[in-house]
């Protein structure tokens, strides 16, 4: 079967056309995967805020709690 230069050409427009196509799907699917993954770190930076505040506020009493106990142990 010999390929003339009109159809070659229409072959490898179409070809063109499918690679796009294909980067399009890509870029819309990196997209949504980026979208994601800024949501989770988000999500990851607020509950780390969280556990740093509820770590700073334990630390607090049991500091209060050893210097309570120190205290009592001085009193007798």
């Amino acid at each position: 079967m010999r390929v003339y230069p009109l159809e070659q050409k229409q072959l490898d427009l179409k070809k063109l056309e499918d690679r796009v196509d294909e980067l399009i799907q890509t870029v819309e699917r990196l997209r949504g995967e980026n979208k994601s993954l800024r949501e989770s770190q988000t999500n990851l930076v607020t509950e780390r805020d969280k556990l740093m505040t509820k770590t700073e506020q334990a630390r607090i009493r049991v500091e209060s709690m050893i210097e309570r106990l120190r205290a009592m142990e001085n009193d007798q």
